[in-house]
């Protein structure tokens, strides 16, 4: 998959003692550097890729190692980043520890860290050799960790699939549960959030157009994160970002009525937040939105349903454009 004469494995502080020794066991004797991060949104930053590859650079590691990134998708984003500017470029293996990773964050190419002025907004694009998934690395993810990545799964069948998204919606009793650890349902429909993505991806590598669907409820939802110091999982935040766009899609006449409403209930049907919090005002969302990779001319550029299963937006590159002052009409 990605033959290398050494291997760093980016990891955190969260997933090393579970299972970064037995991955290092699966390779030959002194083939393996172990680079761990504090577990947290808060170490995807310019100081930690910093951190990472200069401590890559004392080790020897050369162009002709490889990145193994053993996480969720922090860890998955801040390895794929050095991978791809370490020595201009290196092989990056994905082997994701969190549902929300596993069909979404190492799948498509995106690598990045945060800034103070947004989420994502220093990266690159940098595919894996490979993505490794293994359901049962689900086991010792906490059940909060676990509902946010069910947000993702609520939003691939929302952009695209609707009969996916009413499989959702009836296995989450299932999911929820302690059964989901052996569960074939899960892994079908894990399997079916990757083909999803992967289809996408597949037809717009770059973000030129169809990928956009994919940022559904990101832009509120990235900026909802921000403001709240990532004490909200990014998860919680698509969530609030997909009940929200989808209710400025409906005010402005682009989704079908009850969309909005069939969406935010699978949302609370998972136990998952679809409003603002009470600590985050609209007048700082709409200012974190600023700086928001997908703002255009003072515009900030959204990705709406058109119902459960489609999105709006086809004739206009699969993005739609909305003022400050009709964000803050719909949404006071």
């Amino acid at each position: 998959m990605a033959p290398a004469h050494r291997y760093a494995i980016v990891t955190d502080s969260n997933v090393h003692p579970l299972y970064a020794g037995r991955l290092e066991d699966q390779f030959e004797p002194h083939t393996i550097d172990i680079f761990t991060i504090p577990a947290g949104e808060t170490s995807k930053t310019r100081e930690m890729w910093g951190t990472l590859t200069d401590r890559m650079l004392i080790s020897g590691l050369g162009r002709d190692a490889a990145v193994i990134a053993l996480g969720g998708g922090v860890v998955g984003d801040l390895a794929g980043f050095v991978a791809a500017t370490y020595m201009r470029g290196i092989p990056v293996v994905q082997i994701p520890t969190t549902l929300l990773a596993m069909i979404d964050a190492s799948i498509g190419g995106k690598t990045g860290i945060d800034t103070p002025a947004g989420k994502n907004l220093v990266g690159a694009f940098h595919h894996p050799a490979g993505v490794l998934v293994d359901p049962q690395l689900l086991d010792t993810l906490p059940l909060k960790e676990f509902r946010a990545g069910i947000a993702e799964l609520i939003k691939y069948g929302a952009i695209a699939d609707q009969p996916y998204f009413a499989e959702v919606e009836a296995a989450l009793p299932e999911l929820l549960s302690a059964q989901r650890r052996s569960s074939d349902r899960l892994r079908s429909i894990i399997v079916r959030s990757i083909e999803i993505k992967s289809e996408i991806v597949s037809r717009d590598e770059r973000e030129n157009g169809l990928r956009k669907v994919l940022n559904f409820g990101h832009t509120i939802g990235h900026a909802v994160e921000l403001i709240s110091g990532y004490s909200l999982l990014h998860g919680e935040a698509v969530a609030i970002g997909m009940a929200l766009e989808g209710a400025v899609a409906e005010r402005i006449g682009l989704a079908r009525a009850g969309t909005a409403g069939e969406i935010t209930r699978v949302l609370e049907l998972a136990g998952l937040p679809t409003t603002l919090p009470p600590t985050v005002s609209l007048d700082a969302v709409i200012e974190a939105m600023r700086s928001d990779k997908k703002r255009r001319r003072a515009t900030t550029m959204f990705s709406f349903p058109l119902r459960v299963g489609a999105m709006a937006g086809e004739d206009s590159g699969w993005a739609v454009p909305v003022s400050d002052d009709q964000l803050r009409e719909v949404l006071a």
